[in-house]
């Protein structure tokens, strides 16, 4: 394990939830897979005008602890496996006294810079990332969602699929220049935090429900393992829409799907699947739903997605 991040997370970095929100996870990740660059001879990685960058392709996010404003954090990352042009990475984030906040798994591909086109590692990058493999700690494995799984093809996640099971669009946006890289992509943690900031208009009266059945409850959601399948790359003024679905449930956690799609080609940009709750804000404890309230999702968001 090598360290690859060291911060906190400030005021503005948390919702109204009061903790961290999920966009700021993946966004400390992809800065920690920028220093990781460095440690596998791929420096010029984020720059502009490289030949050769990193895509993150397929990832995980496991929340363990809800991160608070002014925390002290730390992430460490290693190698987890190696293929002739990915590796899969694997980073625990933690609080200062060293309590697990996160998991990430997330395959990265090794791509050219400007068409995103794999290619296999350089001998060099091969040595480094061979150097950095290590086995993740047991007590921060997947444990709702599949990091493996099988995920849904490129041909049947689209918009008329998605219209033809009766699945609510729930966000709608552009994409703007401020949330493109320097390669000019959307910012990878920009896909969740457009699904983070949809959700609300599939479940907020659903949810506000569920804590009206928990007497002096006040409704708030959370996350608690997410994967996450990266399609295509919008650019600055490109347009997307997100489409929300029903999974599974019980009584405490309820599954999503979400597809964030590219209007004008009706194709997938990022399919993802969630495992959630509503807690209550007063005492961070989650609050169980009523068996009618559970009933009622599907008819909210009907089955049919998968990630």
């Amino acid at each position: 394990m090598i360290t690859v991040w060291q911060g906190s997370a400030n005021t503005w970095d948390c919702d109204e939830m009061g903790h961290m929100n999920v966009r700021l996870y993946v966004q400390k990740a992809m800065e920690g897979i920028g220093v990781l660059a460095h440690h596998i001879e791929m420096p010029h990685a984020f720059r502009d005008n490289t030949p050769s960058t990193l895509l993150p392709v397929d990832q995980h996010i496991r929340f363990m602890r809800e991160v608070r404003p002014g925390r002290p954090l730390r992430m460490d990352a290693c190698i987890v496996d190696i293929e002739d042009d990915s590796a899969t990475v694997f980073q625990g984030l933690y609080h200062g006294d060293g309590t697990p906040s996160a998991a990430v798994r997330t395959r990265i591909a090794h791509v050219e810079a400007k068409s995103g086109k794999p290619f296999p590692w350089s001998a060099r990058s091969r040595q480094a990332l061979e150097g950095l493999a290590d086995t993740p700690p047991e007590k921060m494995a997947p444990r709702s969602i599949d990091p493996k799984g099988e995920i849904i093809s490129a041909k049947d996640a689209s918009i008329d699929f998605a219209k033809s099971k009766g699945v609510p669009c729930v966000g709608t946006g552009s994409v703007p220049y401020n949330h493109c890289d320097v390669h000019g992509r959307m910012s990878t943690e920009w896909f969740m935090g457009r699904i983070s900031d949809s959700v609300p208009n599939l479940l907020y009266d659903w949810r506000e429900n569920v804590a009206a059945s928990s007497e002096g409850a006040r409704m708030g959601a959370a996350v608690l393992e997410y994967r996450l399948v990266y399609r295509r790359w919008p650019r600055a003024g490109d347009t997307f829409e997100i489409y929300s679905s029903f999974a599974d449930a019980n009584e405490k956690t309820h599954k999503l799907v979400h597809w964030i799609m590219d209007p004008a080609t009706g194709a997938a940009l990022m399919t993802t699947e969630a495992t959630t709750v509503t807690f209550d804000l007063n005492t961070r404890k989650v609050i169980p739903a009523p068996p009618e309230r559970l009933a009622e999702l599907e008819g909210i968001a009907p089955k049919g997605l998968k990630v």
